[in-house]
């Protein structure tokens, strides 16, 4: 699952989101590993969408400060 909506980040505590957003980077290795290699990712938008979701918890945790 990578897509993080504002209302779940909202939600998390500070050690969630923090761990979160670990889990997120993982994915996104894991994608551009995949990719790298020439396989076809199970899903097109995963990069997007994890991109996405790793740029909105960064951004909420920034503002949180």
């Amino acid at each position: 699952m990578s897509h993080v909506s504002n209302r779940e980040i909202e939600s998390m505590g500070k050690e969630a989101q923090q761990a979160r957003l670990l889990e997120l980077r993982e994915e996104m290795m894991q994608l551009n590993a995949e990719k790298s290699l020439g396989g076809n990712p199970s899903n097109i938008g995963a990069y997007k969408a994890t991109s996405r979701s790793i740029a909105r918890m960064l951004t909420y945790m920034r503002n949180d400060q």
